[in-house]
């Protein structure tokens, strides 16, 4: 088993209604143990560079699987994906 880094992305400045809040609680409960890291939501973002247009980064968490195949199947449930978000996959390797 490995580590994912979930990097959860959105809109900046855009606020998470009640239901997509709820959504997020009810996709953490289905995850269950396969959380390692609830991680954060993050507040304000500067986004700079090539990707100033972007969504920026939302939040974070990290879950434990198999292999990479089977943690892109995990992010693929996201509730953000519904509300025009988007999450990014990375391996956590040690140093």
């Amino acid at each position: 088993m490995s580590n994912f880094v979930l990097a959860f992305r959105s809109k900046p400045d855009v606020m998470a209604t009640e239901e997509e809040i709820g959504d997020w609680n009810a996709w953490f409960q289905q995850l269950g143990s396969t959380v390692v890291d609830m991680g954060s939501r993050i507040g304000e973002v500067m986004l700079l560079g090539e990707s100033a247009g972007a969504n920026a980064i939302s939040g974070y968490s990290v879950i434990e699987a198999p292999d990479f195949s089977h943690a892109v199947d995990i992010a693929q449930g996201c509730p953000g994906l519904k509300y025009g978000g988007s999450v990014e996959v990375g391996q956590a390797v040690g140093m």
